[in-house]
């Protein structure tokens, strides 16, 4: 009977011990005890799972009995929860899970929720999509025999994760070596200008593609992104030889570079005034060809027309020579109907504008004074007052 049922005692049925079955009279209340509580909670377990109360009598041996195999029970709830806890996993959207049942792999598993069984499951959950990098540096030998310290990175992500997992114990590790192999190789065969100057880049690129040639190969599910070289530099110990040469590299280069700007400017215009010259010896040939074969065909037409009428021809010829040689001369012959008493005249002041105009007009005053005063001084024979005068004789 229940201790609170109608009709019941209820200072004896207490639970709690406040009645007169506890340590205190049934007539004085006090704190519960704590181990007749304890024992009524076992009870109470007990009848949960198929027991009995405990009794006052000998029934109590096996009553603990049976209380033992509730504790059990209830040891086996909280490990099946404890179980169930960490049997339920989430793999975020970035994420993969691969799944080893009895240590061979099972399933690869996407983003969601999921559930193993441990310890017969094993699970491997890594992010797929970011990008991971790893950086190194040392000193390396180049091709033409010089240490120098090349610094890089490498970015790197996982491609497939059950070849991460399973095929390389230490996947990344195995990456730290392929690096440094890889880079070895490359700078070992490249000269140290072009790993201190302009070659990084290709340099770089080849890294890249020896270094994923190398993980492909060890099956490690690592694609690389990125090789990153950084500027090279020569050991501490050495560093000021180092200036010194890039120094005289530079100096070298710059004597080049204007030497080569003085051949540009040089050569184009020796090219040019050679062309020129070429070009008037041309000009030249074939003006002196073209007056030549002019000259040949008019004295073929002259020699035509001369055959006809000799006379006519022969005086035509005298008129056009006299025209040709008197037209270039200053002096001026003036004779008589009689053909005597011939009188040479000189025009001084054609004299002087022809020497002016030949002259350059800097020197123009200057040259016609000193044709003026020149002309005041002439020769005896060809002053015209004693021309006269041997003529009047």
């Amino acid at each position: 009977m229940a201790w609170n049922e109608p009709g019941g005692n209820s200072n004896n049925q207490d639970p709690w011990g406040g009645g007169g079955g506890g340590r205190r009279g049934g007539d004085q209340k006090g704190p519960p005890d704590l181990d007749e509580a304890f024992r009524k909670l076992q009870d109470s377990l007990n009848g949960m799972f198929g027991g009995k109360k405990r009794g006052s009598g000998g029934g109590s041996g096996g009553g603990s009995r049976r209380g033992g195999f509730g504790l059990v029970w209830v040891s086996l709830v909280v490990l099946l929860a404890v179980w169930l806890f960490n049997a339920i996993y989430i793999v975020d959207e970035q994420e993969q899970a691969v799944v080893l049942r009895f240590g061979k792999y099972h399933e690869t598993v996407g983003p969601g929720l999921n559930l193993y069984f441990p310890p017969i499951d094993r699970k491997f959950q890594e992010n797929v999509t970011r990008e991971r990098s790893y950086s190194k540096q040392g000193q390396m030998l180049t091709e033409d025999e010089n240490i120098i310290e090349v610094p890089l990175t490498v970015q790197y992500k996982i491609s497939d994760l059950q070849s991460f997992v399973l095929n390389v114990d230490q996947p990344e590790i195995s990456l730290q070596h392929a690096t440094d192999s890889a880079v070895r190789h490359v700078v070992g065969s490249t000269a140290m200008d072009q790993v201190l100057t302009e070659g990084r880049e290709a340099m770089a690129g080849e890294v890249k593609e020896r270094l994923q040639r190398f993980l492909d190969n060890y099956g490690t599910g690592i694609t690389v992104t990125q090789v990153n070289l950084q500027s090279a530099a020569a050991p501490r110990e050495v560093q000021e030889a180092f200036d010194d040469v890039i120094r005289a590299r530079e100096d070298e280069q710059r004597e080049k570079n204007q030497a080569e700007s003085y051949a540009n400017g040089v050569i184009p215009e020796a090219r040019g005034q050679a062309q020129r010259m070429l070009e008037e010896a041309s000009g030249y040939r074939d003006a002196v060809i073209s007056r030549a074969e002019g000259e040949a065909d008019r004295f073929t037409k002259l020699l035509t027309e001369y055959s006809k009428a000799p006379e006519v021809t022969r005086e035509r010829l005298y008129l056009e020579t006299m025209q040709e040689v008197m037209s270039n001369t200053s002096k001026v012959m003036v004779t008589g109907e009689s053909g005597q008493n011939n009188l040479l005249y000189l025009p001084l002041d054609k004299m002087i504008n022809g020497r002016g105009a030949a002259s350059s007009s800097a020197a123009s005053a200057g040259t016609a004074s000193g044709a003026a005063s020149q002309s005041t001084r002439l020769p005896p024979e060809l002053d015209p007052r004693e021309v006269r005068t041997r003529e009047s004789r």
